[in-house]
């Protein structure tokens, strides 16, 4: 599995990258693994608010539906449309073409309840046992 070190993750399954007041969302490598084949997402609409652990959008796979949750609150900017098309990015590159959408940030402070890549690691390794 691969967890690159400079993004943050969640309980759930969710990365998050940092670009100045913005965040870049996506699900890690362990969940696209996890899921299979994925062939359907539905994401938000750029202005949508979200707020933090809330559901944003969906994600079905071969083997199940599963609800997205956001890992920081704010407002959607930017979402990667190409990904309804070709969902299939999701498993083939989870951490670059495969992001889902860009939040604005309304409280960066809730980052710090997000896991470094290390605590993520240790998280699996536990959720595993």
């Amino acid at each position: 599995m691969n967890f690159p070190d400079d993004l943050q993750y969640t309980r759930e399954h969710e990365w998050c990258r940092v670009k100045g007041g913005r965040a870049v969302v996506g699900i890690t490598d362990h969940a696209q693994d996890a899921l299979g084949d994925v062939v359907y997402l539905e994401l938000p609409k750029v202005g949508d608010v979200l707020k933090k652990g809330e559901t944003f959008g969906v994600v079905e796979s071969t083997k199940a539906v599963s609800d997205l949750f956001a890992p920081v609150s704010g407002k959607v900017v930017e979402v990667n449309d190409p990904l309804v098309d070709a969902p299939e990015t999701v498993n083939e590159d989870p951490y670059e073409e495969g992001w889902m959408i860009q939040v604005e940030m309304s409280d960066p402070k809730e980052l710090k309840e997000l896991l470094d890549p290390a605590a993520y690691r240790k998280f699996l390794e536990e959720e595993a046992e």
